[in-house]
């Protein structure tokens, strides 16, 4: 699969909003390293879309995945999820999307995103983090989500530069129920 960096950087600046991005020229100089990947995927000469993961020994963590505007809702993106699956079939794939906060302004299209994956395999693991200022939730398939495992993802990955807060629902709510 090639990377035309044009195109795919066009598809990733419609699809993420500014404080969920990552700057593109690092993207693309991660993809260079053995633990990361950036893939682009066509139809023939047709761009249909991108991932960008992250890939440890028991762990691959899809950091931005988005399918081209225009090719939405026609099977590509459920046939990418299938690629990553075949690739690492022995691995946990965590996604971590926007929270379905009923309060957003684009709660329809956030409920519709979290539908997507649950119909292709995905689960709630009912813990969320916060990357970039940005509240998301995890979601998994192909295993069981270990919090603990899943820092210290972040830590070797990140070579001790990430930590970010990850927290679950059920902590939350019984905080809350306490007040």
């Amino acid at each position: 699969m090639k990377l035309k960096s044009v195109d795919v950087k066009r598809i990733y600046f419609e699809a993420f909003p500014p404080k969920e991005r990552m700057p593109f020229p690092l993207m693309v100089a991660m993809s260079k390293l053995w633990n990361t990947q950036f893939w682009s995927f066509y139809d023939n000469n047709t761009l249909c879309g991108f991932v960008y993961l992250a890939h440890s020994r028991k762990i691959v963590f899809v950091m931005f995945f988005a399918v081209e505007r225009s090719l939405r809702s026609k099977g590509y993106g459920s046939a990418i999820l299938r690629e990553i699956q075949s690739r690492y079939p022995d691995k946990k794939i965590i996604i971590s999307i926007e929270s379905c906060d009923e309060s957003a302004p684009d709660i329809v299209l956030r409920k519709r995103r979290k539908a997507f994956y649950l119909r292709n395999g995905y689960r709630e693991t009912g813990y969320f983090m916060k990357l970039n200022g940005v509240v998301q939730e995890i979601i998994i398939t192909n295993g069981e989500f270990i919090k603990r495992e899943f820092r210290l993802f972040f830590a070797l990955y990140s070579n001790g530069t990430m930590w970010p807060k990850i927290w679950e629902r059920a902590a939350i709510e019984e905080a809350a129920r306490k007040k």
